[in-house]
């Protein structure tokens, strides 16, 4: 009984889809793939990047749109740029650090405090 290792078979079973690859490709006989539907792949690709750049240059068109319209004049702007707020915000930091110190108290507790003549009981081990 001839028994053979996987190493034949392997390769024997590679080669053989190797020579069916060769002669498919060197078959003089007429592919089986559709030439219309990749015209069709194509102006599917070229419509979702159109319909994404016309969405991208509307975007960008709006924004710079919107920057053009801003005026410094506009309350919004001159809020930002007056100095005024953080003057005040210091104020009201100031106002609040001295009302949470008058706020603040500490509680003494008489028998917690250090007593250098007691002597603390220990724990004998047994």
């Amino acid at each position: 009984m001839l028994v053979l290792s996987n190493d034949t078979v392997l390769n024997s079973l590679l080669s053989k889809l190797f020579q069916d690859y060769l002669e498919q490709t060197n078959s003089s006989a007429p592919s089986h793939v559709q030439s219309g539907g990749d015209s069709l792949e194509i102006v599917y690709v070229l419509l979702l990047i159109g319909f994404f750049g016309f969405f991208t240059v509307g975007v960008m068109l709006t924004n710079i749109r919107a920057r053009k319209l801003e005026d410094s004049r506009d309350p919004y702007n001159m809020y930002i740029a007056s100095d005024v707020w953080p003057k005040k915000d210091r104020a009201y930091f100031q106002a609040k650090l001295t009302e949470n110190y008058k706020l603040c108290c500490v509680f003494e507790n008489p028998l917690a405090v250090e007593q250098p003549n007691t002597q603390i009981p220990e724990v004998k081990s047994s």
